[in-house]
């Protein structure tokens, strides 16, 4: 017959080997395939059903991977945002510039499950008042921007997150052999006061990593800033 399609057998057969997920990802040949059961005992069709089940075992535990670590993520993110809040409410309750920064290496640290917390200000000198609270690191003129690793003509981003470098040891001090990452908070204190950091350094290097969101610890530095100006005047 004239008008008849002829059907290269060989060339479907040769392309479905090639790429079996032409048929087995087609809803409508998958379909027809399983409903040939009465030619499946002349040994003509060969039973999908399996292939099938498989395929979609595999996606269903890939989605309930999925599933898990989005659940995962926003537990975290709410036992994170809780613990935030409770360091803010501890730093708000002291009265006394002296009480608030005893508060930082004590509740504050205990509440956040941080190692070390330092308040450091570029002072110039150790001899100050603020210097004697173990908390608090005096920094000579430049040495935020030093620490931070900050280009002159760049501004500080607000959280930086990153590994400790065990030579850098100007903010820990002797601390910073047993540190493994850090939170480095940028702080702004008002017009014409030095620079100054708020960090954070805990012994576990996963704790803090620049692949994490940082909007928690911008909002605890933003927190934390204007209570210092309260005391400052």
């Amino acid at each position: 017959m004239s008008g008849a399609t002829t059907i290269d057998h060989v060339a479907i057969r040769s392309q479905i080997l090639a790429n079996p997920d032409l048929v087995l990802d087609d809803q409508a040949v998958m379909q027809a395939l399983l409903s040939a059961d009465g030619l499946a005992a002349s040994g003509k069709v060969i039973d999908l059903r399996q292939v099938l089940v498989e395929r979609l075992e595999d996606r269903l535990g890939a989605l309930e991977d999925t599933h898990r670590t989005v659940i995962a993520a926003a537990y975290e993110n709410i036992a994170g945002t809780r613990q935030v809040h409770r360091a803010i409410l501890t730093l708000l309750e002291p009265l006394s510039f002296g009480a608030f920064l005893k508060a930082l290496d004590g509740e504050i640290a205990e509440t956040l499950a941080v190692d070390q917390v330092r308040f450091a200000l570029e002072l110039g000198s150790r001899q100050t008042s603020l210097a004697n609270f173990p908390a608090v690191t005096s920094l000579n003129a430049g040495d935020v921007a030093e620490y931070l690793g900050t280009k002159p003509d760049r501004d500080a981003a607000r959280a930086t997150l990153r590994p400790v470098d065990p030579a850098q040891d100007a903010i820990f001090g002797s601390a910073t052999v047993e540190l493994r990452s850090e939170a480095l908070m940028t702080l702004n204190l008002g017009p014409k006061r030095r620079k100054a950091l708020l960090a954070f350094g805990s012994r576990d290097g996963e704790r803090f990593g620049p692949d994490q969101a940082t909007d928690l610890l911008e909002f605890f530095a933003g927190v934390f800033e204007r209570a210092v100006r309260r005391f400052l005047g």
